[in-house]
């Protein structure tokens, strides 16, 4: 299970094998009841109380019948190395200072199990799940709610949105069809779905609590976060999961708590069904996922915002983002739209925070065109924008697009003017933190690392990094000591 320190927790994947796990269990006994207790309850109900009328009233009955039967348990199998010391006679002189001894010898791999939920969206056998509940399985295990079970394959993933797709061999399954997350309105009855604590087909039920939320949970660089809050009671093993309307149509996938201890004690976040359906369906299509840029960097207008920044902006009120930077390959600049603007809307949707508008981009594709509406200098202005890929181009990516920040697998930040002095360097990207199984990992480059150039192009910005589509073949760098150093891949 992912957990967040001290609030925030991912619904991740609770564990089957290789712990122990605690359970409190309170059983509820049958007493023997007072006769005035009963006397009481035989009573008529008096004027003060409202007539039942059951049409005027939710019934979720509906809903979770049908709903339960198309969610799964996902068993994650993960192969972990281990490995030991051994041969050679022993040096007391070494033993007694803790020092290693002998070769290392390599043991056979163990296993490592967790769980989560899944979602059949079609009747050939296609999953939607989170991908933190599927990530780095070495084999993945599918439970129906009629306990028939399959190998699933996975098909795609997209750590931007903790959206994964999956795929196991069967036929005419029970699905759940999308509906519109937009369409949810605040208080409205919904449904969580999915395995908490390894409890197949368990539903609980609350309301929409509050939509657009941005939590900064989703661990990846360039997150898309606009997660529709419940209090549904919602635990590990959650994760991929189901929240359902009262139609029984799939409004979100299950996949973030936020509680002092990770499990339920506060309210659970689901990725909305819009962002969902897209991801869902570019992977079918394409194998990747067609992810539109605007191409602007930006701060949200909020109390803090007009607080501190108000007076050198001349921003009095809150609402909307402010556009930072633009990037000059981007679809933002090219439209017209500048750095100092206010984006207030896009195709009509007002735009309250950084959260509705990542929604809002995340919906459409590369070469889709959407109308935004700024404020400049007191003005309102409207720009036709069509949206460009992260290859800063306006046209749909290649099965076989490279992912540079996924590929890398790493965090990157801009360096200063300073640096680019010291370093004698005209610009690059600094690595900030290094993933296990990212190229920078494989080669052995260390934090701190600056990169000036991949397969020989020039790279002065993250926006020159994430315009990189191709097999990353040559690093080339500096190392804040003034070291260069250069990396060719093999692979």
């Amino acid at each position: 299970m992912k957990r967040i320190p001290l609030l925030l927790g991912i619904v991740g994947a609770s564990v089957l094998a290789g712990g122990i796990t605690a359970y409190t269990v309170t059983r509820l006994t049958a007493q023997d009841t007072p006769t005035r207790v009963i006397e009481f309850a035989s009573q008529k109900a008096g004027s003060h109380f409202t007539a039942y009328e059951k049409e005027n009233y939710p019934d979720l009955t509906y809903a979770a019948e049908n709903a339960v039967k198309a969610v799964v348990n996902i068993e994650k199998i993960e192969e972990v190395e281990a490995s030991r010391f051994g041969g050679g006679r022993m040096d007391p002189f070494f033993e007694f200072f803790g020092i290693p001894q002998g070769y290392q010898q390599q043991e056979a791999p163990q296993e490592r199990r967790s769980g989560g939920s899944g979602v059949i969206i079609s009747p050939d056998g296609y999953i939607v799940t989170n991908n933190h509940v599927i990530e780095n399985a070495s084999k993945l295990k599918v439970k129906l709610n009629d306990n028939r079970t399959f190998e699933a394959k996975l098909i795609g993933t997209d750590p931007t949105t903790d959206v994964a797709l999956i795929k196991i061999e069967a036929e005419d399954l029970p699905t759940l069809a999308f509906g519109n997350s937009d369409d949810l309105r605040l208080g409205e009855w919904v449904l969580a779905i999915g395995s908490p604590f390894d409890l197949q087909s368990t539903v609980t039920a609350g309301i929409v609590s509050a939509k657009a939320r941005n939590l900064d949970v989703i661990p990846n660089q360039f997150r898309i976060e606009s997660f529709i809050q419940t209090d549904a009671a919602v635990n590990p093993g959650n994760s991929g999961g189901a929240l359902v309307d009262t139609k029984g149509e799939l409004m979100g996938i299950n996949t973030v708590i936020k509680s002092p201890t990770g499990s339920y004690t506060g309210y659970s976040f689901a990725v909305p069904s819009s962002i969902v359906k897209k991801v869902v369906v570019d992977l079918k299509e394409f194998g990747v996922v067609q992810r539109a840029l605007l191409g602007v960097q930006f701060q949200e207008i909020n109390e803090a915002f007009v607080e501190h920044l108000g007076d050198k902006y001349g921003i009095k009120e809150i609402g909307g983002v402010y556009v930072a930077e633009v990037d000059p390959a981007g679809a933002a600049a090219a439209a017209g739209i500048k750095k100092g603007d206010v984006i207030t809307e896009i195709d009509g949707l007002k735009i309250t925070g950084s959260a509705p508008l990542l929604e809002a981009v995340a919906k459409h594709r590369p070469n889709d065109k959407v109308k935004i509406t700024v404020k400049r200098d007191g003005n309102v202005k409207q720009f036709d924008v069509v949206l460009r890929n992260k290859a800063g181009k306006a046209e749909l990516l290649a099965k076989d697009y490279v992912d540079s920040f996924e590929a890398l697998g790493g965090k990157f930040a801009e360096i200063d003017n300073k640096t680019k002095k010291e370093l004698r360097i005209s610009g690059g990207v600094r690595v900030v933190s290094i993933d296990e199984n990212g190229i920078l990992s494989k080669a052995r480059i260390r934090k701190g690392y600056v990169i000036t150039h991949i397969n020989d192009r020039p790279v002065n910005s993250i926006s020159d990094l994430s315009r990189i589509s191709e097999k990353i073949t040559s690093i080339d760098g500096v190392y804040p000591d003034g070291r260069s150093a250069s990396y060719a891949l093999i692979q």
